[in-house]
């Protein structure tokens, strides 16, 4: 999705009203309730909330010029990789075996194989789209960000077939960019 991101694809960027900004804020609250006691930290209620329109329905969350949360059409809001790093227990992880870390770097999505096998790890509480954070065996941080095709569960009895939708990971454009002026 991100893969030659740039900021030539933005088709608009709007300071949002505050009724706005505090449905953002509340709905991204009540997707990562881990986040509620730092969300003023990188949220806060007095700093402009700009959201950033960009071709294929795709929006971004932008505080200071950072992107901080991006979403399809209406779909729920996923942190950035950047801010999952500084907050690594906000979101439910998967993990992938070794050998799928270099195709995840590449932009592929995650296939069930790779998350069952002895190098792999499922949260059984994972339910079919929701945004997981995708760690890698052997490595600290989330090497992606995904959405769930199935559940935790069907992953693991179904076991073939894409698992996990790669939305951003390492190295793709929205990683690039640092800052959108």
């Amino acid at each position: 999705m991100f893969k030659k991101f740039s900021s030539d694809e933005v088709s608009s960027q709007n300071q949002v009203k505050a009724s706005v900004q505090r449905k953002i804020r509340q709905s991204i609250a009540d997707e990562y309730p881990g986040l509620e006691p730092v969300l003023d930290d990188f949220l806060p209620k007095k700093s402009p909330l700009i959201v950033v329109k960009c071709q294929n329905h795709l929006n971004l969350v932008v505080v200071n010029n950072v992107p901080l949360f991006f979403n399809i059409r209406d779909g729920p809001y996923m942190p950035t990789l950047r801010l999952l790093h500084q907050y690594p227990n906000i979101m439910k992880k998967l993990q992938v075996d070794r050998g799928a870390i270099k195709f995840v770097l590449a932009g592929a999505n995650i296939m069930c194989p790779g998350l069952t096998s002895p190098g792999g790890a499922l949260d059984d509480e994972v339910d079919a789209e929701t945004p997981v954070a995708i760690m890698a065996e052997g490595k600290q941080h989330a090497l992606a960000i995904g959405f769930t095709k199935m559940s935790a569960k069907d992953i693991k009895s179904i076991n073939k077939g894409i698992g996990v939708d790669n939305m951003h990971y390492l190295n793709d454009g929205l990683w690039k960019m640092e800052r959108l002026d």
